[in-house]
Order: C-alpha cells, then structure tokens, then sequence
C-alpha cells in the first residue's frame, strides 16, 4: 500500500484540489460511508487500494457491506426511504436497469472533477462511473495442448480441435462470439444481432459445437474443468485463470482474441445522506492512482484509461484493459441486453433443450 501521503495527491492527479470541489471540513468520529462490494478477492483488493487509503486520507470512515446484486435490495431501499448504503458495486447492465427505473442518483461528472471521455464505457452510463473490469475469455491448457486455438474462429473449429470446449451457460457473449466465428467484425457484432436474421445466424454457428459443449455456471469450474481434462478449452473469467497460474502452479494460456471485458461501476443509491462524501469517494477510488493500485492484488482492468500509465509493467499481460488486448475487444452493449435479456434467454434454454 502506498503511504497516506501519496494516496492523497491521487486528488491534484484528477483534479480534485479538496478546496476547489469541496468545502474544507474537519473530519469527525462519527464521519463514515456504507460502501458495498461483491465481496471476495475483489472486495479485498479493493479494501487494500482504495478504501483504506481513502480514510487515511480524508479522516473518512469506510464501513463495508456486501451483496449478490439483488436488484430488489435497492428498490427496497430506496422506495421505502430507508436507505443504508452510500455507494455501491454494481454490473453495469443492473446498473443501467436501476437507473431507468428511478433508484439510483444521476452522476454529475463536473462534481467528480473527472473526464467522462477517459472512462471506457462510461458513454453507456448515466448512472455509474466504470471502475473495474474483467474480462471473458478463451482458454487452454498448455500441458495438455501444446499448439493452442488463437482466435475465437478455433473454439468452433472441431476438425483442428476436437473434443470437448467450456462455455457459460448464458446466451450472452456466446451469442456474440458465434458471429465473429461465423465472419462477423467485431464492431459490427450488434448491428447484426439487432437484426432476427443475425440471431438465427448466432445460434446456427453455436448448433456446430452444441455436442461437443460442457456448459458451466460459476467461476470456479473452468479451471478445474481444463485441469480435469474434461474440456481442451474453454471460456473463462481471466481473474480465474491468473489465480490459479499463481497460486495452483497451473499452465492455463489465455486468447485475448475477442476478449470481452466487463466493467464493473460505482453507483450511488437515490437518497442517501451523504451524498457529497459519496462523490468523495467515487471521484478518489476513479482517480489513476487508486485504479492502478488495486492491479497490484488482482489482475482487473482500471474503467480510466489514464491508469494504465501507472500500472506496473509485469502485470500489463495480465489485464484486459491492456492495449493490445483491447485492440480486438468486443465490448458488450449493455443496453442491448437490458433490451433483449429475457428474450434471448427463453431461446437460448429453449435451444438449449432441443
């Protein structure tokens, strides 16, 4: 961890001269934010680069909750006047749909003092500012293949590589990866999946692995799937795979192809107290230096791309948000899927059926 001291020039690096956005004012005892997070890893990384460092340098005490995404906590909340968290973790597609519905405080980047521009994604949000990403992406076993896929087209190409391939079971990114596969660029992956015809064409490439597909639903199972040997790829979340290269000695290489990288975002539930010690924050954990800073305990992508300067260059490999895997990225539209979720999902467990 940085010292105090350094963390709190992370404020001048984005603008936030303390005087300038912020009336001055002592810190009390009883000053303290409700910040809530997914727990776990990411939690933890995120306590060590921006949490701590925040109290120290504003005098500000962060008080931790966790939560799943329910949806349904933050209308409860919000709708009953009751609310308790100050600023919260949030997908950016719920997020989005939180935002539509009332629940949550437009952000106002001038009070933020920060660039919007320098935000990936952020263009997609009027209710959240992009903090983190991880990514999905294609991976293998290098004990066990030694000449591994290299693009997305691999993954569905059974007669170079056969056998068994992972996949979430979810249409989402499936459905776009299949049209890549199938030729489709990928800045053109949405314009044709709006149309019918690009979703027949999506699940008509997938019909060309279905067989030979072991679908898995939580982020653990990749891993052991590949380390099983019961798959000789797989999608998986890079997170995942750089844990267990790490900490389990395992020889899983990751294909950037096509990576699609997630971002996380910070919210602020409509009608919480401290609305400006919400700002506060958000604007201190979007700084450079705090995004940087959490790399060093987990490998996920800073939301500004002004950290990336900062990060330390071992670990550029390992991040989504670097430019070379950003180069092929197939970001998500998270209104497209706000739009069409429930639908493709009813197809996609009714194919799935079939």
């Amino acid at each position: 961890m940085r010292k105090t001291l350094t963390v709190a020039g992370t404020f001048a690096v984005i603008g936030l001269a303390a005087g300038a956005l912020y009336p001055a004012k002592p810190a009390f005892a009883g000053d303290q934010l409700t910040v809530t997070g997914w727990g776990g890893a990411s939690q933890a990384a995120i306590r060590k680069a921006m949490f701590e460092p925040f109290t120290k340098a504003t005098g500000i005490k962060i008080t931790e909750d966790e939560w799943s995404g329910e949806i349904a906590k933050v209308r409860a909340m919000v709708e009953s006047k009751t609310v308790s968290w100050d600023v919260f973790d949030g997908n950016g597609t719920d997020v989005l749909q939180m935002c539509a519905d009332g629940l949550l405080e437009t952000i106002d980047w001038k009070k933020l003092g920060l660039d919007r521009s320098k935000f990936t994604t952020a263009d997609q949000q009027d209710c959240g500012v992009p903090q983190l990403a991880s990514a999905t992406v294609l991976v293998y076993d290098k004990d066990k293949l030694a000449n591994g896929p290299k693009t997305i087209a691999d993954l569905f190409d059974l007669r170079k590589f056969p056998g068994k391939r992972g996949l979430l079971k979810n249409p989402a990114g499936n459905l776009e990866w299949a049209l890549i596969a199938d030729g489709v660029a990928v800045k053109d992956v949405y314009k044709v999946l709006k149309t019918p015809e690009g979703v027949i064409r999506a699940f008509k490439k997938l019909d060309t692995i279905k067989k030979d597909v072991i679908w898995w639903t939580t982020g653990a199972q990749p891993p052991q799937l590949l380390a099983d040997g019961q798959v000789i790829m797989t999608s998986a979340w890079n997170g995942r795979i750089y844990d267990a290269n790490k900490n389990s000695g395992r020889h899983f290489e990751i294909v950037w192809d096509a990576e699609q990288p997630g971002f996380d975002v910070w919210a602020i539930p409509k009608g919480t107290p401290r609305l400006d010690d919400a700002y506060k924050f958000i604007a201190f954990a979007s700084s450079p230096q705090a995004l940087a800073d959490v790399t060093k305990y987990i490998p996920y992508g800073p939301g500004n791309k002004d950290a990336m300067a900062l990060v330390d260059p071992a670990l550029l490999p390992h991040l989504p948000t670097a430019p070379e895997h950003m180069a092929n990225a197939q970001l998500g539209d998270r209104a497209f899927w706000l739009d069409k979720r429930d639908e493709l999902r009813q197809r996609f467990t009714a194919w799935l059926s079939k």
